[in-house]
């Protein structure tokens, strides 16, 4: 049987180290399994503003068909950086996509990124080629997190956000009015756009998270990777988080942190040789890039313990960081909508993990079905205090974990997040757009 084509559009792909793309390049190897062909249209790593690892693009297979293209370079007023790729990228991505569209007979569009303004050329190849799109939103396209008199300030300023906003309101719906079905990480994204848009239909949507990572753990041996965060033969006991800081995190931080400072306290020896560390936590590059945690972590008097590397690492130094751990720290929003795509390597990595996360979140229910680690929840109008005995009680059962512990994962529960699964069900929503296309 002949494979039917689809089209991904991801402007960041191998080896610029970027989140957004990782459920392309973890799917890749499985998609002809499936009854697909994939055609990657991305962007050419000398146009991104990003970190680049090349052990990313050993990943991919010489016989993925990626094509890549320009973008136009980054506009700076006075402080501000007006360099979203995916407004960059457009024209670009469009004149490129329409040709392959038209050169390859694709039955399909796909588009996973958090560059957005990309995903309104789903719209408008529709339009002129009546080709079927799927958009996987990862992230929300347009936000209302920053517009309440409380909210804290945007990252990159109020500028910046403003005039993203300004366009995500307008391509948003423009784009959602054709497509055929929409992928998301969250159920509270799904819940916010059909309150947007009453067009919509239930139908229509799909949860799916990342899928879990296992290839990349069984290639680790073999590439030889090195971590530069700690010394794992120091005899200090380290706990790591990896992944990205911010504002959102703080309340959550703020509970982790308060417990631990009252722990000490009581028994200042069993801390003697606890480390934490907070790797990659914010995504701008070289002198731009913002420490959020260390200054929670001096409110409460344990600048000593922690020590933050806000720069990204590349992505297999990263699973070597949980690897050498002795302990995984997961730090969750308090946006009951976030889920954390980092959580699955988190598991794959075999070290105690310690999570605290919002009751609402999905990370919550997969830790506990899969038995993977502790978790402490929390609530809007939770604090610090009200959770403290709680909280001390999880970090009493971590500090207590021998070193070497193993997790006593379920394995079992944990198959249905795995990349092959992940990809499989993706393959259905292509197989069903698809279908309804020609039928």
């Amino acid at each position: 049987m002949t494979p039917r084509r689809v089209l991904i559009i991801s402007p960041h792909f191998p080896p610029v180290n970027a989140p957004d793309h990782q459920r392309v390049r973890m799917s890749l190897p499985y998609f002809d399994e499936f009854g697909w062909e994939p055609h990657i249209l991305t962007v050419r790593p000398d146009r991104v503003e990003a970190l680049i690892d090349p052990l990313l693009g050993k990943t991919v297979s010489d016989r993925v068909k990626v094509i890549r293209v320009g973008a136009l370079p980054v506009r700076r007023v006075g402080p501000i950086s007006l360099g979203n790729l995916g407004m960059r990228c457009l024209p670009y991505m469009s004149r490129m996509g329409a040709q392959v569209i038209a050169r390859e007979k694709i039955d399909l569009v796909y588009f996973s990124t958090t560059m957005f303004p990309v995903m309104s050329l789903g719209r408008r190849w529709h339009d002129r080629f009546g080709i079927p799109y799927i958009l996987d939103l990862q992230d929300p396209w347009v936000s209302d997190r920053y517009n309440g008199p409380n909210a804290p300030a945007p990252p990159g300023g109020w500028f910046k956000y403003g005039l993203s906003q300004v366009i995500a309101r307008t391509l948003e719906p423009y784009t959602v009015r054709r497509v055929n079905h929409i992928i998301s990480v969250s159920p509270a994204y799904v819940t916010k756009l059909r309150e947007r848009y009453s067009w919509l239909r239930e139908d229509q949507f799909t949860v799916l998270p990342f899928g879990a990572p296992e290839q990349d753990f069984d290639n680790l041996p073999s590439l030889d990777v090195r971590q530069r965060i700690f010394d794992p033969s120091d005899g200090n006991r380290h706990w790591v988080y990896v992944g990205r800081g911010g504002n959102d995190l703080a309340p959550a931080l703020r509970i982790l942190f308060s417990a631990i400072r009252f722990a000490r306290e009581r028994n200042p020896e069993k801390w003697k040789f606890v480390k934490l560390y907070f790797v990659g936590t914010d995504y701008a590059p070289g002198e731009r890039a913002v420490k959020t945690v260390e200054p929670v972590a001096g409110e409460f008097g344990i600048s000593d313990l922690v020590t933050e590397y806000p720069h990204r690492v590349p992505y297999f130094e990263a699973l070597r960081i949980l690897v050498d751990s002795d302990a995984i720290l997961l730090v969750g929003s308090d946006d009951p909508g976030y889920t954390a795509s980092k959580l699955y390597p988190c598991i794959l990595a075999k070290r105690p993990i310690l999570a605290v996360f919002h009751e609402q979140s999905s990370v919550v229910d997969i830790l506990r079905q899969c038995r993977a680690g502790e978790v402490l929840t929390f609530t809007s109008e939770d604090t610090p205090e009200t959770l403290g005995e709680r909280m001390r009680t999880h970090l009493d059962w971590l500090i207590s974990r021998p070193k070497g512990y193993i997790p006593e994962t379920d394995w079992l529960k944990f198959h249905p997040f795995t990349v092959r699964e992940m990809t499989r069900r993706q393959c259905e929503i292509f197989d069903r757009a698809a279908q309804i296309s020609q039928g």
